[in-house]
């Protein structure tokens, strides 16, 4: 399967989970996930959310950051994955002098038991 990101239109999000500032981002979704290119602009955050029913794992192309997940605090900058496990919360906040480019991939979990 191919998603050509090149044809997906930018959304802007403003105070994305009641961060702060701006976010950009471009979404390919589907009941198993999602891929999404986006920026955090300068001085903006994502609030702090809980994963209920997925893992969320976000891979710096630029800039630098500060990730909280469950209290931990976690710095950001090129080349780092941070992931946040179904059942963490977590949010993010550009702390740089440039836009936080990340590259984000949420993956749904199964949230029913299974039963043998």
């Amino acid at each position: 399967m191919r998603v050509d990101f090149n044809q997906i239109e930018p959304i802007t999000i403003p105070g994305m989970n009641y961060g702060t500032g701006t976010m950009t981002a471009k979404m390919y979704a589907d009941k198993q996930g999602k891929i999404i290119p986006c920026v955090i602009h300068l001085g903006g955050s994502i609030g702090l959310h809980r994963h209920a029913s997925s893992d969320d794992i976000n891979y710096v192309i630029s800039g630098s950051g500060m990730a909280t997940t469950d209290g931990a605090e976690e710095s950001l900058s090129a080349g780092i994955c941070h992931i946040c496990r179904k059942g963490s919360s977590h949010s993010i906040v550009n702390t740089g002098q440039e836009d936080l480019v990340l590259l984000t991939i949420v993956v749904e979990r199964e949230t029913k038991e299974k039963h043998l």
